[in-house]
């Protein structure tokens, strides 16, 4: 290899590297800070205002009723509290929902059944079309997912203590945390991004995000931010940042949990990351120039870019493993000055995700989290393994590729022996899986390279991208090998959902989702 072209890998890197440097420091930075302020004290409302609770909901057979059960338990008063189920599905949950609601209407309670012909703009598209029915200046939503407590709400509308409070999100918890390893492990990082980032960011005065589910807006808010919109995948952040470009702020609930289901297959789990990561680069590509425009501290601002790109360090681990290989075939490489000084800061920056999920952990179980050490490397083990699926849905954002919104599968499974192979929605292989079996062979090359040439600081890194990608390819292999409908086989990635069904009720609308990253 000629020199010229070692040196430009070199380069780049190092340039890769220092920017995965940045992401890492800035965990301890959230970690340290996530306590630093105290959290403003809850306001109890002299009378409870009326509230109207949104559930989108889009084919969801085995969850949607439960999720209204709860809806329905909640302790509030019952001629403040109105329920809108915006149903944009095409199979048998239609007719579910339809009948549940009308019993609900009998028993007395405000709730309407608001179905859509089409899916135009999906979660975002429905949400917006029910705002012009909106009677109430605050909104809750709530996921098909979710399963609030029923002190859920009156605990939450404690925390609107100020006028220009735009959302009060609470935290997630999960109802189905022990079912496996890959639950665990979701579980973990969840529990790391609210308990350390949004708690962080929410006590400095940060930029924040309402996470999709699980929060309360106040309706003025929204539409003095331009209402819901459709032009990215990640319409909770779209708003969110638009509401406080706005002059809003957004509040964080630590101590409201309320508990939602894990994917428990490895293909829904990559299914739910690429919307993520593809919808929070969309954000930054459409907000960013005007956040940092914004008067404000600079600390907001870079963490505002943190937050909006948060999902780059993902193609910045393949390019990194990519360059290893031909790199570790230069002798002169491992001397040169920018390999020293990135292989040395690159290990306490590549420390700071575990401190930041290990005090997560600390925070929620002061005496069981050092048990859970462990979790802690698997989880960084997993999220190597998923970084080439989030790389296409980062490159697809960055090139404006356009993608489907494809909500993520639930089976209502919590307990380990509860089935979700036989059940329908239960997703195929993707052809992204290839990738991540030559990644890991790639990743073996590159170990046996490093072993015969003595370049043995790199071996850790190469194991975890061996491990990791093995880890994600081979249980989504074995997860296929269960029994399934014969239809179903190898699918693109990502693939829309057809709305094959048409209900026979018609519109009654009004006009008008190196570690896993979190939700946002």
């Amino acid at each position: 290899m000629p020199d010229w072209v070692a040196l430009t890998m070199l380069i780049l890197n190092s340039l890769a590297a220092g920017w995965l440097f940045l992401y890492g420091m800035n965990a301890y930075w959230l970690t340290a800070h996530r306590h630093r302020r105290p959290q403003a004290p809850l306001v109890t409302p002299s009378t409870w205002p009326a509230v109207t609770i949104q559930l989108p909901i889009y084919n969801e057979l085995y969850v949607a009723q439960r999720l209204v059960e709860a809806i329905l338990q909640l302790d509030y008063p019952r001629d403040q509290l109105y329920i809108q189920v915006l149903d944009d599905s095409t199979d048998e949950t239609c007719d579910i929902l339809g009948e549940q609601v009308t019993q609900a209407r009998q028993s007395g309670f405000q709730i309407q059944y608001l179905h859509r012909t089409d899916r135009q703009g999906f979660k975002a598209g429905a949400l917006r079309a029910a705002q012009g029915s909106l009677q109430t200046e605050y909104v809750a939503i709530f996921d098909a997912d979710f399963l609030p407590a029923p002190d859920w709400l009156k605990q939450s509308m404690g925390h609107f203590t100020a006028p220009e409070i735009a959302v009060v999100q609470t935290r997630w918890g999960h109802l189905n945390q022990d079912y496996s390893l890959l639950t665990r492990l979701q579980a973990l990082g969840i529990d790391g991004h609210f308990t350390v980032e949004q708690q962080a960011r929410a006590r400095e005065g940060y930029w924040l995000n309402f996470n999709g589910t699980a929060g309360i807006w106040r309706v003025r808010a929204v539409l003095a931010a331009g209402g819901w919109q459709a032009d990215t995948l990640a319409e909770d952040m779209d708003l969110s940042y638009r509401v406080q470009l706005a002059g809003w702020r957004l509040a964080y609930a630590q101590n409201i949990v309320a508990p939602a289901e894990l994917p428990v297959a490895i293909s829904a789990y990559k299914l739910q990351q690429h919307r993520w990561a593809k919808g929070s680069i969309q954000c930054a590509r459409k907000l960013l120039p005007q956040v940092l425009r914004q008067p404000g501290p600079w600390t907001r601002k870079l963490q505002a870019f943190l937050h909006l790109t948060g999902y780059c360090v993902h193609p910045l681990m393949v390019l990194i493993l990519l360059l290893s290989l031909p790199l570790l075939t230069v002798p002169w490489v491992p001397k040169h000055p920018l390999s020293m000084v990135w292989g040395t800061f690159m290990v306490p920056a590549t420390l700071g995700p575990p401190l930041l999920y290990a005090m997560a952990r600390r925070d929620l179980d002061p005496k069981g989290w050092r048990r859970e050490g462990g979790l802690v490397a698997l989880l960084a083990v997993l999220g190597t393994g998923i970084s080439w699926a989030n790389s296409w849905a980062v490159g697809a954002a960055l090139l404006n590729r356009d993608t489907p919104f494809r909500r993520t599968p639930k089976f209502n499974v919590r307990h380990p022996g509860d089935r979700w192979q036989d059940k329908r929605y239960r997703l195929g292989l993707d052809w992204l899986l290839l990738g991540e079996i030559l990644l890991c062979l790639y990743s073996a090359q590159a170990i046996q390279i490093a072993l015969q040439t003595g370049a043995y600081g790199v071996l850790p890194f190469l194991l975890l991208y061996l491990l990791g990608y093995g880890y994600v390819a081979g249980l989504g292999l074995w997860q296929q090998l269960s029994p399934r409908p014969p239809s179903e086989g190898w699918v693109t990635h990502p693939q829309p959902q057809s709305d094959s069904r048409q209900n026979s009720q018609g519109s009654q609308t009004p006009e008008g989702s190196g570690y896993p990253r979190s939700p946002r």
